[in-house]
C-alpha cells in the first residue's frame, strides 16, 4: 500500500517539491566547502607544491565541472534530472576519496577532476529543476523571481559550516575532511533516490508535446539551436568572467593569506563572512536588482568586483602587520559576494528567457562550460602571476589588476545582449 501511495504521488506530482532542490543545494554545499577552499593551502603548505601546480588542479577541478557542464546539461536533458544528480552524488564520492589518499600532484589532479565531473553532473539537473519552478512561479503569482536567489543563500547557509567542519577536520588531517566530504554526499544520494520522482520533467511550459516526433524535438531543441543563438553564446563568454572572478576566492584568496601571514583558520572565517554576507544581504539585493533592471544589475555587480580587484592591487604591494594584515583580503571577500550576489540570480533566470520554451539543461550546461574554460585558462595566467603575490611589492599587484581590467568587459557588454522577454 505504501508503495502503491508513493507511485500514485509521482504520478500526480512529477516535480520535485522547490523545498528539497533547496535543501540539495545547502547539503551540496557542505561538502563542497568542507574539503575543496583547503585544497591550495594543503598542497602548498602540507606537500610544499609550487602556485603553478595549485592552479593546474584548482582550474582542472573548476574546468572538469563547470567545462563539463554542457555534456551535464546533454545528459540531464536526455535522460532526465534524477538520474544525472544521483551519478553526480557518486562520482563526487570518488573524487572525494581520491582526496582522501592523495599526497601527490597525479592524485590531488584526479581527485579534483572527479570531484569536477560529479558537478557537472548534478548542477545542471538542480538548476533545470528550479528554473522550472521558477517558470512556474511567474507563471501562477505574477511576481519577480525570486528562487535563484532562495538557492543562493541555501547554498551560502551550507557555505558557512563546510569550512568551520574542514577547519575542524583538517586538525586532524586533511584525509578526515575529505571523508567527511564524501559521507555528506552518501548520505545525499540517499536522500535524492528516495525524493526525486524517476519521471521529473526537464521541459518548460510550451515545449513540444509527448506526440511530437523526436527527430522533430531534436532539431528544435537540439545544442544547433541554442549555438545558432549567437546573443546568447555572446552572452555566456562574457559571463564566463564572474566565475573566473569568483575562483579567485579558492586560488587567489589563499596566495594572499601566505602574503600575510595568515592560515587556514583564517580562510575559514573569511568564508564564514562571504556566506554571513550572503545570508544577510542576497535577498535585499535581489530585490534591489529587480527594481534596476538586469542590465544596470549586472553591470553594477562586475564593477563592484572590478573594485575589489583593483583595491587588492594596491594593498597587495604594502606591508600589513597586526590587525590590519586581514584589511586586504576581507575588502576581496566583501567585494567579490556583494558583485556576486548582484550577478548570479539575475543572469540564471535570463536563461529562461534565452531558451524560449526550449529544454534548459543544455542552456545552462553552456553558461557554465564557458565559464570553466575562462577559469582553466585563466588560472594558467594568473598562477605564474600568483608565484610573485606572495610577498609585498609591485609583482604582487599583477595578478589583481589582470583580474580588474578583465572585469570591466563583461560590465560594459552585457547590458547589451539582454534577451527579449516572453
Amino acid at each position: 500500500m505504501t508503495a502503491l501511495n508513493a507511485a500514485e504521488r509521482t504520478a500526480t506530482n512529477p516535480r520535485p517539491a522547490p523545498g528539497l532542490l533547496l535543501a540539495s543545494q545547502l547539503v551540496f554545499n557542505i561538502g563542497f566547502y568542507a574539503v575543496v577552499p583547503f585544497l591550495a593551502l594543503v598542497m602548498t603548505q602540507d606537500f610544499g607544491m609550487t602556485a603553478t601546480a595549485v592552479g593546474v588542479v584548482l582550474g582542472a577541478r573548476v574546468f572538469s565541472q563547470q567545462g563539463l557542464f554542457l555534456v551535464g546539461g546533454i545528459i540531464t536533458d536526455r535522460f532526465g534530472p534524477r538520474p544525472a544528480m544521483l551519478v553526480g552524488c557518486l562520482v563526487r564520492i570518488c573524487g572525494y576519496l581520491t582526496l582522501a589518499l592523495a599526497g601527490s600532484f597525479p592524485l590531488f589532479l584526479l581527485g579534483a577532476v572527479l570531484t569536477g565531473m560529479g558537478g557537472a553532473l548534478f548542477s545542471p539537473a538542480l538548476e533545470s529543476l528550479v528554473g522550472q519552478a521558477e517558470e512556474r512561479r511567474r507563471d501562477t503569482s505574477g511576481r519577480a523571481p525570486a528562487l535563484f536567489a532562495l538557492l543562493a543563500i541555501c547554498g551560502e547557509i551550507g557555505a558557512v559550516a563546510g569550512p568551520l567542519v574542514g577547519a575542524l577536520l583538517l586538525g586532524i588531517s586533511f584525509s578526515w575532511a575529505a571523508l567527511a566530504g564524501a559521507a555528506v554526499f552518501a548520505v545525499m544520494t540517499g536522500v535524492l533516490w528516495r525524493s526525486v520522482p524517476a519521471g521529473a520533467p526537464n521541459r518548460l511550459r510550451g515545449t513540444a508535446s509527448s506526440s511530437t516526433p523526436p527527430s522533430s524535438v531534436t532539431r528544435r531543441e537540439g545544442i544547433t539551436v541554442m549555438l545558432r543563438d549567437k546573443r546568447f553564446v555572446a552572452f555566456a563568454a562574457l559571463y564566463s568572467v564572474n566565475l573566473l572572478a569568483y575562483n579567485q576566492l579558492y586560488f587567489g584568496l589563499p596566495i594572499e593569506l601566505t602574503r600575510s601571514s595568515a592560515g587556514p583558520g583564517a580562510l575559514a572565517g573569511l568564508f564564514a563572512v562571504a556566506s554571513v554576507l550572503t545570508i544577510a544581504l542576497q535577498w535585499p539585493i535581489s530585490r534591489l536588482t529587480t527594481r534596476i533592471g538586469p542590465g544596470r544589475a549586472l553591470m553594477a555587480g562586475f564593477l563592484l568586483k572590478g573594485l575589489a580587484f583593483a583595491t587588492m592591487a594596491l594593498l597587495a604591494q604594502v606591508p600589513a602587520a597586526g590587525t590590519l594584515q586581514l584589511l586586504p583580503p576581507l575588502l576581496l571577500v566583501v567585494g567579490l559576494c556583494l558583485g556576486h550576489m548582484c550577478i548570479g540570480p539575475v543572469a540564471m533566470p535570463l536563461v529562461l528567457d534565452f531558451a524560449r520554451g526550449r529544454r534548459t539543461g543544455i542552456y545552462y550546461g553552456l553558461l557554465a562550460s564557458m565559464g570553466g574554460c575562462a577559469v582553466l585558462l585563466g588560472n594558467v595566467v594568473l598562477g605564474p602571476l600568483y608565484s610573485g603575490a606572495t610577498q609585498p611589492g609591485p609583482d604582487a599587484a599583477w595578478p589583481w589588476a589582470v583580474m580588474a581590467a578583465l572585469t570591466v568587459l563583461p560590465a560594459v557588454g552585457l547590458s547589451r545582449l539582454l534577451p527579449a522577454k516572453r
